[in-house]
């Protein structure tokens, strides 16, 4: 009975060491994409919770712009794309903590071969979120490829409603820009892969997390003790990615290990080494790094 009681009472002080270290709860806002998962990894292991951080599963990049714009995420995980638009109107909007850099996990998939989208005269149905990168990935894919003369019908969707196209429902020749792991599902469906940020694109395409200079300043102290958080999920996941995937698994519906394992294989973790290289192009693109922890 004594050593229950003395459990409850150091469990006690540790829940209010916490809460009073992190009185202020941050809330981050972050989509389904594999090189996130180190963030639902934290959360699943409660370690978000000691720190105060809560974490808000989105369907989109462009939702978690609007939610961040709207004041409901005090941070939000997306790319170098959305960051650009954003601190358009927020010069105090700076880049945190950096994820990885997409290696194929950015895809443009189709009904029709390569080939076959450059000989139709027809128009070309397009699946993608208007506002994020699916835009410059198809832009930098129609430039590469001549398909500019192409007649293009934009379909702006979310990818939980782009994945469940089916390749035999299509009547028209159709572009679906998507990313991992939905890629994984719409081949599935039938449709295959025209190009990727591996191969067929010349875009490049990093993730990181971004918030305001003011929301760093005053809850500096979690956003570095998650960036250690992170780097120790990543860790696990390189160790035993059985075992990360069995924790996170409910947050990538209908996606199997093998699956989840190909998806690793279609970015480069940039979480703790930035080469020389890709500093260089970042810098290029007046992506500033001043701020990354």
């Amino acid at each position: 009975m004594f050593k229950k009681m003395l459990l409850i009472f150091l469990s006690m002080i540790l829940l209010t060491s916490c809460s009073s270290e992190y009185e202020k709860k941050l809330t981050i806002s972050v989509t389904t994409w594999v090189g996130y998962t180190p963030l639902f990894y934290a959360k699943e292991k409660a370690w978000l919770e000691l720190l105060n951080i809560k974490l808000l599963n989105v369907v989109s990049l462009s939702e978690n712009m609007y939610l961040y714009k709207s004041g409901n995420s005090d941070a939000y995980v997306g790319t170098q794309y959305e960051y650009s638009l954003l601190s358009q109107k927020d010069a105090s909007l700076v880049p945190v903590m950096m994820f990885d850099r997409s290696n194929g996990g950015d895809v443009v998939m189709s009904n029709l071969s390569l080939a076959q989208l450059k000989d139709t005269n027809a128009t070309i149905d397009v699946y993608l979120e208007m506002d994020s990168i699916n835009s410059l990935l198809l832009s930098d894919f129609v430039q590469l490829h001549k398909l500019s003369a192409k007649h293009l019908n934009y379909m702006n969707e979310d990818q939980s409603y782009i994945s469940t196209l089916q390749k035999e429902d299509l009547k028209n020749p159709t572009l679906i820009i998507t990313y991992s792991p939905y890629n994984s599902h719409l081949m599935k469906n039938g449709f295959q892969e025209v190009a990727s940020t591996k191969e067929g694109v010349n875009l490049l395409v990093v993730d990181a997390m971004f918030t305001s200079i003011k929301c760093l300043n005053e809850q500096k102290k979690q956003f570095v003790e998650l960036k250690k958080v992170v780097d120790r999920a990543v860790v696990q996941l390189q160790k035993n990615p059985r075992e990360f995937y069995e924790t996170i698994k409910r947050y990538l519906p209908e996606t199997s290990y093998e699956e989840f394992l190909a998806s690793l294989d279609e970015i480069i973790w940039i979480n703790e080494n930035i080469s020389a290289d890709l500093l260089e192009r970042l810098k290029q693109t007046d992506f500033p790094l001043r701020s990354i922890l």
